[in-house]
C-alpha cells in the first residue's frame, strides 16, 4: 500500500479541535483504522486513542472554454480524526 498518511488538515474548525487531542489528516481511501493509528504513532511518537473516518465523494465541476463545455472530477479522498490519549499533542509547524 503506497503511503497512508497524505498530509495534515490545517482549518479554522481542525485548529479548534486540537485544544480537545484531536487531529485531521487526509489518508489513503483504502487504508483502515489500525493502519491510520500505526502510522500516526510511528511518525509524531504519540499514543493514538480513537479514530473517526469520513470518505468524501468528488465532486462534479465544469469549465465553460471556447469550445464548449468540458466535464471534470475532483476526486474522492478519506479524512481521519484522530483523538490522542490525555497530555499528548501534535505540533505540525515543529515536526516539519
Amino acid at each position: 500500500m503506497s503511503a497512508i498518511l497524505k498530509r495534515p488538515l490545517i482549518t479554522e474548525k481542525m485548529t479548534a479541535l486540537a485544544d480537545h487531542r484531536q487531529y485531521a489528516f487526509e489518508v489513503n481511501i483504502e487504508a483502515n483504522k489500525i493502519d491510520i493509528a500505526r502510522a500516526i504513532e510511528k511518525k509524531f511518537s504519540v499514543d493514538v486513542e480513537s479514530i473517526r473516518t469520513i470518505r468524501y465523494k468528488g465532486k462534479r465541476k465544469a469549465q465553460m472554454t471556447k469550445r464548449g463545455r468540458i466535464p471534470g472530477k475532483r476526486a474522492d479522498f478519506k479524512k481521519a480524526v484522530v483523538t490522542l490519549k490525555e497530555g499528548q499533542k501534535i505540533d505540525f509547524f515543529e515536526n516539519e
